[in-house]
């Protein structure tokens, strides 16, 4: 499923004449059910929950694009369904949300348009994944020279952004849990608290504090921490905790 950014040609039959255009086709259809969405923000956009109207186009045939030895259109037309989502405004006001989705699966039903409706709305989450997985991990930067030890090693690097991700997501949409939802173990949230010198009694202090342990300064215009930093904050607890538990083991001795 990807999101039309052109204005497509439409065809209909075997012998590929004319149907109009993607957008026209997409935007007269009407809408077959809302759903609720809480967008996040932005430059100069605060973040608000909107009410998306969907509406779904089955069984569309899209020119055949341009390929190398083959113009406009000469090859095989590339079907589609087309999930139209959008924000309805006043009259007047200004354009709302709108997104054009073609999807190589069949869409006959508003559960099925719905579906791609979400999925598409998931996706600064999924790339806020592979953002933590390659700019805060560095799983790119490895120089491992076979596949299996690549895939290996980008599973256990998986394991921890998505750790990362689920803190982060948790800091914002549920702050005000107790700290112990945070993902740490016992001993690390015990080691990040006396690092900090506060109680740390929910997830948000809990997560800028890693912040805070990776450099972050949390002056007013900084900005949330970058995956970068809350990484290298997971990490030096990490050699905390390490630190804290040999410490132990010699008093043992």
């Amino acid at each position: 499923m990807v999101r039309a950014a052109q204005n497509r040609a439409l065809v209909a039959g075997a012998d590929k004449t004319a149907a109009g255009r993607l957008f026209e086709q997409a935007r007269a259809q009407p809408s077959a059910g809302t759903f609720a969405l809480a967008l996040r923000g932005r430059p100069r956009q605060p973040a608000r929950a909107v009410v998306l109207q969907v509406s779904f186009s089955p069984a569309l045939a899209l020119r055949a694009p341009q390929r190398p030895g083959g113009a406009t259109g000469k090859g095989a037309p590339v079907p589609a369904s087309v999930v139209r989502v959008w924000e309805e405004t006043g009259p007047g006001a200004a354009p709302g949300l709108e997104w054009l989705l073609l999807c190589d699966q069949p869409v006959t039903d508003f559960a099925q348009a719905l579906t791609c409706a979400r999925q598409y709305a998931s996706r600064w989450l999924i790339e806020d994944f592979h953002k933590a997985l390659k700019t805060g991990l560095g799983a790119e930067k490895l120089q491992l020279q076979t596949a299996a030890r690549l895939f290996a090693a980008v599973a256990l690097l998986s394991v921890v952004a998505l750790a990362l991700v689920d803190l982060r997501e948790k800091s914002r949409l549920e702050p005000d849990l107790p700290a112990e939802a945070a993902g740490l173990t016992a001993i690390e949230l015990r080691v990040l608290r006396h690092q900090s010198h506060r109680p740390l009694d929910t997830v948000r202090a809990v997560y800028l504090a890693l912040a805070a342990l990776g450099g972050h300064l949390g002056r007013k215009g900084d900005g949330p921490p970058g995956w970068q930093t809350l990484w290298l904050g997971r990490r030096s607890l990490r050699l905390l905790v390490e630190g804290v538990n040999m410490a132990a083991q010699l008093l043992d001795e």
